[in-house]
């Protein structure tokens, strides 16, 4: 017997096909209900958590922190490779910071520029004769020194990336606080009388708090003071301020309210120094050692069965400087990502794990569904759109019908961001600042978004590579 053929088999193929179209259809659509409604899930409960915060900001605080004889010291760990030209200013603004007890704690790594210059320049170091801690793990420390007039250490060491040189900081100080801080950014005069706020609440359990990264770029910064906040010219540095502020002023408040924070900034944490020496430092052996930090200290502690406490603080707040180039950004965005898989598959074994509390049931798997395969599933549906409008698979209409309410939704969700933005916070006071943030809301749904689905899917064949480079940011300097 010879197969069917002629009608009866044309049409048998075009009734797969068009199963295997619909199919592909109500996937799409069934992802694209389970991203954006976890979006509006966190999105909620970040509304709560601004309400909450307003209404605490109301109350005056039963004693002046200046004055408490219990705050905690903490030492400010300012890692530096190549960071000379705004080593210097990044510096002064930490030492200008409203806080009774703290030190700086600047490391050198290794830098091939003029950093080390500028610090000494700008602070009169003199190199520390006494013995300092040898056996902190990291690369060979070359000197250590020290300011007369300022609570400043300099610790200079041999290259061994951005965890080695954290570990430095950590492992040297002797304060029971210790807040790690990009050199790119410039810190708040409040910053750390806010970050701090959660761990004289619960001071035996909270072992972590983070607090809010704003774009600096466009701003107005003397003597590491930001004196004035407008957008950039750039519209790169706007797409990235809406997005920024959509990634703190909604996600991180949000996931810390349901319990569930997975990330704190590298630019901006407060961490119990001893909680941190416990577990073994920074790894030195991922891309991300801010979000695997986080997710090992989740791991620890919940293997232990101890309570413990990671809060977000928005009200705490550093400002950084941006990649003002695509390619730039390219890279930065691509190792994010690298890192994020990395983080995920090192600790896949908390996924869906119940005595690991919200961060294994909730947090864990949705920064596999969403964050992870989010961009992927997204990028190959920009592949395989066009394929089917040529081949006529493509129902035009509810094609159309599914991108506009994809573009509405996401600019929603921005949206809600900016009205957090302007409601819970007010940093941006200008009507004209205020629209372009909205402005911005609506562009990056439909450029933005699809370019980082295309950097994700080259973040992913770069990690099934095995690329661990950083690449480099080019600074311009923050001071105006």
């Amino acid at each position: 017997m010879f197969p069917p053929h002629g009608p009866d088999l044309e049409e048998g193929i075009s009734v797969v096909v068009d199963a295997i179209v619909a199919a592909t259809a109500w996937f799409f659509v069934g992802y694209f209900l389970l991203i954006n409604g976890s979006y509006l899930l966190i999105q909620t409960a970040a509304l709560f958590g601004i309400r909450r915060n307003r209404r605490d900001r109301s109350v005056d605080p039963a004693y002046d922190i200046h004055e408490s004889p219990m705050i905690p010291g903490i030492a400010i760990v300012l890692p530096a490779y190549n960071e000379g030209p705004v080593i210097a200013s990044s510096v002064r603004s930490l030492l200008s910071v409203e806080y009774p007890d703290f030190e700086v704690v600047a490391v050198n790594d290794g830098s091939s520029d003029d950093t080390v210059d500028r610090l000494q320049e700008a602070f009169d170091l003199e190199r520390v004769d006494a013995d300092y801690p040898l056996d902190i793990p990291c690369e060979p420390v070359r000197g250590v020194y020290r300011a007369s007039d300022a609570d400043l250490v300099l610790i200079d060491k041999e290259n061994g990336g951005k965890a080695d040189a954290l570990n430095a900081g950590v492992f040297f100080t002797d304060q029971p606080l210790f807040c790690a801080i990009d050199a790119d950014t410039v810190i708040e005069q409040s910053g750390l009388i806010e970050i701090v706020r959660p761990f004289l609440r619960d001071p035996e359990r909270m072992i972590a708090t983070g607090g809010t990264v704003r774009v600096a770029n466009g701003c107005t910064i003397r003597d590491g003071v930001v004196e004035r906040i407008r957008l950039s010219n750039s519209a790169l540095v706007n797409l990235q301020t809406m997005e920024y502020i959509r990634a703190f002023l909604a996600g991180r408040i949000g996931l810390s309210v349901m319990k569930s924070l997975l990330i704190i900034s590298g630019a901006f944490g407060l961490f119990r120094t001893n909680a941190v020496r416990e577990i073994g430092g920074y790894s030195t052996d991922t891309i991300t050692e801010d979000m695997e930090l986080i997710v090992r200290l989740h791991s620890h502690f919940g293997e232990l069965g101890e309570g413990y406490r990671v809060e977000f603080v928005p009200d705490a707040v550093v400002w950084t400087e941006v990649p003002e180039s695509v390619r730039v950004l390219g890279r930065q965005r691509s190792r994010w990502y690298r890192g994020l898989l990395e983080s995920l598959i090192l600790h896949r074994g908390m996924i869906g794990r119940r005595k690991y509390g919200a961060i294994g049931l909730v947090a864990l798997p949705f920064f596999v569904l969403v964050e992870a395969l989010g961009p992927l599933i997204e990028g190959a549906g920009y592949l395989l759109v066009p394929i089917a409008f040529v081949l006529g698979l493509l129902n035009v209409p509810f094609f159309l019908l599914f991108v506009a309410i994809a573009v509405g939704l996401g600019t929603l969700l921005s949206w809600l961001s900016a009205f957090s933005e302007v409601y819970g916070f007010r940093r941006y006071v200008r009507p004209r600042d205020i629209a372009g943030i909205m402005f911005y809301g609506v562009v990056e749904n439909v450029l933005f978004r699809q370019w980082k689905a295309v950097v994700a899917w080259k973040g992913l064949l770069q990690f099934l590579r095995g690329d661990t480079s950083w690449g480099e940011m080019t600074r311009v300097g923050l001071e105006k």
